[in-house]
């Protein structure tokens, strides 16, 4: 999607936000909204695909993203409006468009789902943060609120997510816990 598709899309308002200034926000809302769009439907490949020993709660987990990420395309799409921009919102749009590697088909195993969402969330928030400053560098502190909302979302989920990888790096270790040496401080030193 370029520039130019997006920013001839943009209708006239009675926002206090200059149309120069609404034009970069259309932008990467519209290209937030592909990427949520596109983890969405991640999430449910995973959420239908799951196999192994961990099935039952994975297979929750997923469909509580995909859910969790339904409600998020709505508020970007909706703020894209409200800026006078028109949200492109199709999957095709979103496949077009997305910041996201494609999902890997042929994976079944739970773990490889989870390590597969793992990298996307990690890539998703890392949007989600860039685009935090940037709307906030616009000075429009609003959808750089929504995209911190998101984030602190996002995050949660991803260690989530990551805590089910987390334990064969801690049995590679064979459980050993780190060791942190702390001096005792002498009576009467303040």
């Amino acid at each position: 999607m370029s520039d130019n598709t997006i920013s001839s899309r943009l209708f006239p308002t009675r926002i206090d936000i200059p149309a120069e200034v609404r034009v970069q926000i259309v932008v990467l809302l519209n290209q937030t909204l592909a990427a949520t769009s596109d983890l969405k439907t991640q999430a449910k490949q995973a959420h239908w695909n799951v196999k192994g020993t961990d099935f039952y709660q994975l297979h929750l987990l997923f469909d509580e993203l995909a859910t969790e990420l339904e409600g998020y395309i709505d508020l970007v799409a909706e703020r894209v409006t409200a800026l006078g921009g028109y949200a492109f919102g199709t999957a095709r749009a979103a496949a077009s468009n997305s910041i996201l590697p494609e999902y890997p088909l042929d994976i079944l195993d739970g773990k490889d789902h989870v390590t597969a969402l793992s990298d996307r969330y990690a890539l998703y928030a890392k949007h989600l943060r860039e685009a935090i400053a940037k709307t906030d560098e616009l000075d429009d502190l609003d959808t750089a609120d929504l995209y911190t909302e998101i984030s602190r979302t996002i995050d949660k989920r991803l260690w989530f997510l990551e805590a089910h990888l987390q334990v064969a790096e801690i049995k590679a270790e064979n459980g050993k816990a780190a060791t942190i040496t702390t001096q005792k401080i002498p009576a009467g030193v303040k």
